[in-house]
């Protein structure tokens, strides 16, 4: 089940960051050039950058949970008892759920304040309704993610010499 979820996701929100980021790679890259050789830089380039990193953040949220992959404070590991820490991991879990199952209802009351006014950005006039809903609904991912990992807990992985509690097994 966890390899078909990290197949899903890698080729879904891992492929959806890696595009984002590989655009704003070039975008950079034409803009600079283009101020640089003509002088004259990418209209809306801000704007586009700035819309390309929620999708390389958000999108990489699912994916960071379900690989265990954020920062770990693990300072006190050695001093908690073995049949605490699987206790401990699943209230982590839960608590994560919570935090962004309340982002996501936040960002969604927020996205449908910008549908409602019409929002949009300065010089290219996109509507941001889209990318807030976009954003709420890859926190609400990452949510059941962490939900998941609440009634299903991973399994260890070694990455590097170094174990973490990915899913990627």
């Amino acid at each position: 089940m966890f390899k078909t979820l990290e197949k899903l996701l890698t080729w879904s929100t891992g492929l959806m960051a890696a595009m984002a980021l590989f655009s704003i790679m070039w975008l950079t890259l034409v803009d600079v050039t283009g101020r640089k050789f003509f002088s004259n830089s990418v209209p809306g380039g801000l704007e586009l950058t700035e819309i390309l990193m929620v999708i390389v953040i958000f999108g990489a949220l699912p994916l960071v949970s379900f690989r265990s992959e954020h920062v770990v404070f693990d300072s006190l590991d050695a001093f908690i008892p073995d049949w605490l820490k699987g206790l401990q991991a699943r209230l982590v879990h839960l608590i994560c759920a919570g935090v962004f199952g309340f982002l996501a209802r936040l960002m969604v009351m927020r996205a449908e304040r910008f549908a409602e006014y019409g929002d949009t950005t300065v010089h290219l006039q996109l509507a941001i309704a889209p990318v807030a809903w976009l954003m709420a609904g890859l926190l609400l991912l990452t949510a059941m993610v962490h939900l998941l990992f609440v009634f299903v807990p991973p399994t260890p992985v070694v990455h590097n010499g170094a174990q973490g509690s990915g899913a990627s097994t």
